[in-house]
């Protein structure tokens, strides 16, 4: 054989066995982790006085022993849940264990964040603006904080932890990120800005009506970055010396309703599209680099395959894989006067689920933000 030859078999063979820049933006399988019951809410009632339904869920955490929490969000394919919002606890191996009510809750939870130092929950809810602190062992919740009404009614929703344990909780409906102590209490204006509002102008519609969504601080803690789901931009606040919130400025845009966030080891962003049912990842320069899941169809059972209005998103302790709740919402029950492309299929959902997908961007594992 000649030298000619064995140089076009191994430029052959080079081309089959390399790394394309495709395998970049390989989207990867997004798996059914976990599959929540049908439950009797507490102190209410099922849409159309059925006995037990199942409930979309929006929130997720994990805390340190791989244990996954989701808060429900009160509406299913048939309409609103009324009562207390549910619980759910489910175990590294995508087993519900149980679930509870949220007593004195409305049935509209939202995001939530796992508190090691206190093995509590902290859960917003979005109809009454006060955080939840709700204990998993003895199925006792109280007040964390409650969020000052400014210009309109608060819309508490993601919630993210500084390095001294203070908490932050982004208020879509009002501008702001809230700030607390590690206890809770009194609430401070961390930071408020015309980049976090959802205000849309003369005969605009913005779907879904959100501003301040899921945040996260990076990992050296000098910057909060914030998704406005309306204006489907990521906002970067830089953090002072001092602790204090700095200028708000827009990171960077174009991402189909940017709802949940999670922050890895690199200070990548897994950001959720809520309305283009994929995992956007973005660099610290706010530069895309992956793509990840999609919305492959309903199942026969009713059951979600892929992504359907993916909502929150939090890694597993050791950064392998990343859950997202699939929110699966129907925008017209929530009080948008439009549907969305994926609202036809969200009537046909019988079953909520938590998803995963593997990172395959090691190494992972800090994450700060949800929802």
């Amino acid at each position: 054989m000649t030298k000619r030859i064995w140089l076009q078999l191994a430029a052959a063979l080079f081309l089959l066995t390399a790394p394309h820049a495709a395998d970049a933006w390989h989207r990867g399988a997004v798996e059914t982790f976990a599959i929540l019951p049908a439950f009797a809410p507490n102190a209410g009632a099922c849409p159309n006085g059925a006995p037990t339904c199942t409930s979309d869920i929006e929130g997720v955490a994990v805390a340190p022993d791989g244990t996954i929490y989701a808060p429900s969000f009160g509406f299913d394919k048939s309409g609103a849940l009324t009562g207390n919002g549910e619980l759910f606890v489910i175990a590294p191996d995508g087993t519900v264990i149980r679930h509870f009510p949220v007593l004195g809750s409305s049935p509209h939870l939202i995001g939530g964040i796992y508190q090691p130092s206190s093995n509590t929950m902290l859960i917003p809810d979005l109809i009454k603006g006060v955080v939840w602190q709700v204990d998993p062992t003895t199925q006792t919740s109280s007040v964390f904080m409650t969020a000052p009404t400014v210009t309109t009614a608060p819309g508490l929703n993601a919630m993210a932890f500084d390095a001294e344990g203070n908490v932050y909780v982004s208020d879509s409906f009002q501008g702001a990120i809230w700030k607390t102590g590690p206890t809770g209490g009194a609430v401070t204006a961390w930071s408020q800005s015309p980049l976090l509002l959802p205000t849309a102008g003369p005969g605009e519609l913005l779907v879904p009506p959100f501003g301040a969504n899921g945040i996260t601080f990076n990992n050296e803690g000098t910057a909060m970055f914030v998704n406005n789901t309306a204006y489907h931009s990521i906002v970067k606040i830089s953090v002072n010396p001092d602790g204090s919130a700095g200028t708000a400025t827009t990171f960077t845009t174009g991402i189909n309703a940017p709802d949940g966030v999670a922050l890895d080891g690199k200070d990548n962003l897994w950001v959720l599209a809520n309305q283009g049912d994929e995992v956007v990842v973005v660099d610290p320069t706010g530069t895309v680099i992956a793509k990840k899941g999609d919305f492959d169809g309903i199942a026969p059972d009713g059951s979600i395959k892929g992504l359907l209005f993916p909502a929150s998103d939090t890694f597993s302790p050791d950064g392998r894989f990343l859950y997202i709740t699939n929110l699966a919402l129907n925008l017209p029950f929530a009080g948008v006067p439009a549907i969305a492309v994926d609202s036809g299929w969200t009537l046909k959902v019988n079953a909520y689920n938590v998803a995963r997908i593997r990172t395959q961007l090691p190494p992972l594992g800090r994450d700060q933000g949800r929802e």
